[in-house]
């Protein structure tokens, strides 16, 4: 069924790290880490949906600041819009990839691959974007295993970031 049963080891593991319920300022840069080991990817960035102005902006973004998108804009809008993971190996030949933080940072992308984040209720919350593979393109395997991770990472997100909106 899974080929790689060392890679959903380490899940069960870093979910029980959530457990412990890390504020979000270090678990954010955790998901980020594992997620980046687990699928061997250059980058990892968190997008949570921001209801009342209609964008999706980093919790978590590796390589630059904070990044503020239209929810239908790139890669990233249109996984959280179709909700639904896509894999794009050869994004500057889609119609969707969105190249501006590319230009602005120097960065080259590769390849991506995105996941919606889903809440309690099953909507989308949010979206996980991994860059570059190191080894090859992103896969189905890929995806799977991304899915699981989310399993484990969603709740936490959810109510990090509902318990940081009642602080503020």
């Amino acid at each position: 069924m899974y080929k790689n049963i060392k890679s959903f080891s380490k899940i069960a593991d870093f979910g029980r790290k959530l457990l412990d319920k890390p504020p979000i300022e270090v678990a954010i840069p955790l998901i980020s880490n594992c997620a980046k080991e687990l699928l061997d990817a250059d980058r990892c960035s968190v997008f949570i949906y921001n209801e009342e102005r209609k964008c999706l902006w980093t919790i978590h973004s590796d390589g630059v600041e904070k990044i503020k998108i239209s929810a239908n804009e790139g890669i990233v809008g249109a996984s959280f819009q179709e909700d639904r993971a896509l894999i794009v190996n050869d994004p500057y030949n889609d119609p969707r990839f969105s190249y501006k933080i590319d230009k602005d940072t120097g960065y080259v992308t590769h390849n991506i691959i995105t996941l919606p984040i889903r809440g309690a209720f099953n909507q989308p919350i949010g979206v996980m974007q991994l860059l570059n593979k190191n080894t090859n393109e992103f896969n189905k395997e890929d995806k799977r295993l991304l899915t699981f991770f989310n399993h484990y990472i969603s709740g936490y997100l959810e109510l990090a970031i509902f318990f940081s909106e009642e602080k503020s």
